[in-house]
């Protein structure tokens, strides 16, 4: 508990997630274009094309899916030094400055510029090194007082920015002559680097099924001592998924094969069903109990309160009302189910019985929605039926276990009160 509890409050893993996170509406909008471009229904692509629409709803794809890096190098310098209790604002935008200093441009016959390849999903390697780097040096130099300091008299926003002018100097001259060495030194940007360094070693366990059950586990295993596991396992895990979705995007895009099954929709709308623990099983276990006479009464008034934010991937009335927090009676089924989850989602997918997902759903779509709309087909939400089912079966001898006990406690309290 004190392990998890200090991995949980941990300053970086936070500003990762925070920073990853403020991405997520882009992703989302991006999804949505994404999914009006391609749409389902046979000669819906085409007739897209010949009204001249279809170009610009992907260009509304690369200008959101095409700035997820260069957002989290802002949002995870702001909330670092957000938390250090220092301007997150300037340190977020010198942050974001460093990330296209170190981005290569690309030339053509009318100027250099940037390319979304970089920008996009791509950069989040380089935007978790930039952002947490630059911010702790921010916080050094605001620290240590190694700033311009106007007088009183100065509007706060106007002696902010003088504030950032000497640690930003210096932060973007460093990343200048990163890139500079990098660039004379024939070697590859830092992007590439970074994908090698970090993208390598974490997608060995994100990109194959076995460090898929591994994260699935630690997620419930964190949350069952009371630790958010989302926000542990998954802000180290999240930037691995979020390439691989796009990869699978710009593929579909460029008619060519996807490759990867496992993303950030693969785990939040086909693994974490009904959210960690996939306890979607459980609330319709429970909201199935409810409606029996002889049913306990904590089940009856528990029902209403878990079942329909169950529906939509909200789980923490369950997780707390319960519990399953501590509750070693629904401790095998919670750990099992998810595992299960990513075992059938994986194999209905690389056998090419489903599609691999392309896009991203809210996380609070309910199923077999969000199954279509993730892989552009009914046998995504087909593959979540089978799967509810599975986590139905699993929770259920557990919790009739449980609903005894909840009797039992009933029947005895009433005894002692006569």
């Amino acid at each position: 508990m004190p392990i998890a509890s200090k991995l949980s409050a941990n300053k970086y893993l936070t500003a990762i997630r925070d920073g990853v996170t403020l991405a997520m509406p882009l992703i989302i909008i991006g999804s949505i274009f994404m999914v009006t471009a391609s749409f389902p229904v046979p000669g819906w692509e085409a007739w897209l094309g010949d009204i001249g629409v279809a170009g610009y709803l992907w260009k509304g794809v690369d200008s959101s899916f095409g700035l997820i890096g260069l957002v989290a190098s802002f949002g995870i310098a702001q909330s670092l030094a957000n938390q250090h209790k220092v301007d997150g604002i300037a340190a977020g935008i010198i942050s974001m400055a460093s990330f296209v200093m170190v981005t290569p441009f690309v030339s053509s016959e009318t100027g250099a510029g940037l390319t979304v390849s970089y920008l996009g999903a791509a950069g989040l390697f380089v935007a978790i090194i930039l952002g947490l780097f630059s911010a702790s040096i921010y916080r050094w130099f605001i620290e240590h007082n190694i700033q311009i300091k106007m007088p009183e008299s100065v509007p706060p926003a106007v002696a902010r920015s003088f504030s950032a002018i000497i640690p930003g100097a210096v932060i973007i001259t460093f990343w200048l002559i990163v890139y500079a060495f990098l660039d004379m030194a024939s070697w590859p940007n830092l992007h590439d680097l970074a994908q090698v360094v970090l993208g390598k070693p974490l997608g060995l366990l994100g990109n194959n099924i076995f460090g898929t059950i591994i994260v699935a586990g630690l997620n419930s295993l964190f949350w069952f001592i009371g630790i958010h596991g989302g926000n542990v396992v998954n802000s180290i895990m999240q930037p691995v998924w979020i390439a691989n979705l796009a990869e699978n995007t710009a593929a579909y895009q460029a008619g060519t094969e996807m490759k990867n099954v496992i993303t950030v929709a693969f785990m939040d709308n086909f693994v974490y069903l009904g959210g960690g623990g996939a306890t979607i099983g459980l609330v319709l276990v429970l909201g199935y109990m409810a409606r029996k006479k002889s049913t306990s009464k904590q089940t009856k008034i528990l029902a209403p309160i878990t079942v329909v934010p169950g529906l939509f991937n909200i789980n923490e009335p369950a997780m707390f009302g319960v519990p399953i927090v501590l509750n070693f009676a629904l401790l095998v089924p919670f750990i099992l189910a998810p595992i299960v989850n990513a075992i059938v989602a994986f194999i209905a997918m690389s056998a090419g019985l489903v599609p691999l997902t392309r896009v991203v759903a809210s996380w609070t779509m309910p199923p077999i929605i969000s199954g279509f709309l993730t892989t552009g087909s009914i046998s995504g939400s087909i593959l979540q039926i089978v799967l509810i089912i599975i986590d139905i079966l699993l929770y259920l001898p557990f919790f009739l276990s449980l609903e005894k006990r909840f009797k039992a406690q009933e029947e005895n309290g009433s005894v002692s009160s006569k």
